[in-house]
């Protein structure tokens, strides 16, 4: 009897392009929660301030629900907690586009949309890449995790583009009947949690069995004792407040604040999220080659100097090429962190590591989403705020140098083309 020949490329790859569908839509949208606050501002008669607890508010729900994500996707698999969460995200948006007042918009976008953005997230990501690949993993993450960047370049400008056109209402109602019944119901049907699933073993052959240092890093009280846990968390932490909360939030009213041009702050916006799809994707490939922790240490550091670069120069030339330099060092540490994590804990735990540290990313982000604001409100910039940040990420490098194992280097090598069928 003739075996059938074995498939040049591994279906974990396949795998990877439906998480990155499903992070690309779900964390776009959700990303793109800033270009809708002037509508909101008109329409529903409130100010900035009032909007802006809203995203607070979905930063916090968004983060605390994260180790929850975890474990469910680890008993129940990522395919279910990923596409539920599309699909529930896809509900809040489209239930907000009848929001008539910010109560309304709270719960329904707030609470609802951000449960949904919560179960789409790097946590279940995550997991189908430690489940998927033994070998490649840093490649692996940084592919699924660019969604976030290539989220953030087709949705922004989109969700503007309809908003001017047709309204916010529809925008949100567009937006929603995506998630909710196309991508969605296209993850539940064609993702797998585990090659297991199809019969498969992991791109890279078997998982090797846990160390004794692992082994020993199990339980959730074991997790949360472990050093390395707090010195890939309190960094990480630093990290959700000077990205997503900081810049995401606050770089448009800032560049407007210096007498930037719309036009020219756009730009610098769309440069950052492009850089930030090539330093992800960078990220992958260094990852699997070089110790993690120098890795994570030299990102923070750099992202510290383009936040002094930032208050000194904000302004015409220097703003594009702070966004395009802030860009390239922005995502980029999700991958190592992730990497050290997987070589660290055994699988069984990971679905918790991964939820505490999106948990700190995301407090880190209402952090910086709300704090830079009042103290701009106090002392009538941000300069204060991107000074503070920028020692902050200092504080962030040591702790990558001085806490985290020694033992972060290169990932196995990538296996032979036979193996790839297994």
């Amino acid at each position: 009897m003739t075996s059938r020949p074995a498939p040049r490329v591994h279906p974990a790859w396949g795998m990877l392009v439906l998480v990155l569908l499903g992070l690309l839509t779900a964390q776009g949208t959700r990303i793109a929660f800033g270009a809708f606050i002037p509508a909101w501002e008109d329409d529903l008669e409130v100010g900035r301030g009032t909007i802006s607890l809203v995203g607070t508010a979905s930063f916090l729900i968004y983060g605390l629900t994260q180790p929850l994500v975890g474990q469910l996707s680890a008993r129940y698999g990522a395919r279910a907690v990923l596409s539920s969460g599309v699909v529930i995200a896809g509900l809040g948006l489209a239930a907000s586009s009848q929001a008539t007042n910010v109560g309304a918009l709270a719960a329904l976008y707030g609470l609802l949309a951000s449960l949904g953005f919560s179960a789409a997230s790097g946590v279940t990501a995550g997991l189908v890449v430690s489940q998927w690949f033994t070998a490649r993993r840093g490649v692996a993450f940084s592919f699924v995790e660019s969604g976030f960047g290539a989220g953030q370049f087709v949705f922004v400008p989109l969700s503007l583009m309809l908003i001017d056109a047709y309204g916010w209402s529809t925008t949100l109602a567009v937006e929603g009947a995506l998630l909710m019944l196309v991508v969605g119901p296209l993850i539940a049907v064609l993702l797998r949690s585990r090659p297991a699933d199809k019969g498969l073993e992991p791109y890279g052959g078997p998982a090797p069995e846990s160390s004794e240092e692992q082994k020993k890093g199990g339980t959730g009280r074991e997790v949360l004792r472990s050093r390395v846990l707090w010195a890939l968390l309190t960094p990480y932490f630093v990290c959700g407040v000077t990205t997503t909360g900081l810049i995401d939030t606050h770089l448009v009213p800032l560049a407007h604040d210096h007498g930037n041009s719309t036009a020219l702050t756009g730009t610098t916006v769309s440069l950052l999220a492009a850089a930030n799809i090539a330093g992800i994707l960078a990220s992958g490939p260094l990852s699997d080659r070089y110790n993690c922790a120098r890795i994570l240490a030299v990102l923070y550091a750099a992202r510290s100097l383009t936040l002094v670069f930032l208050a000194v120069a904000p302004y015409d030339g220097w703003l594009v090429a702070f966004g395009l330099l802030f860009g390239l060092v922005d995502f980029a540490t999700v991958t190592p962190t992730h990497i050290i994590a997987t070589r660290h804990f055994p699988p069984a735990a990971l679905g918790l590591v991964f939820g505490l540290l999106s948990m700190g990313h995301q407090v880190g982000s209402a952090v910086g989403s709300y704090v830079p604001g009042l103290l701009h409100d106090l002392t009538g910039s941000y300069t204060t705020t991107l000074i503070g940040c920028a020692a902050a990420l200092l504080g962030a490098t040591i702790v990558c140098v001085a806490g985290l194992p020694a033992k972060s280097g290169a990932a196995p090598a990538e296996p032979a083309l036979a193996s790839r069928a297994n």
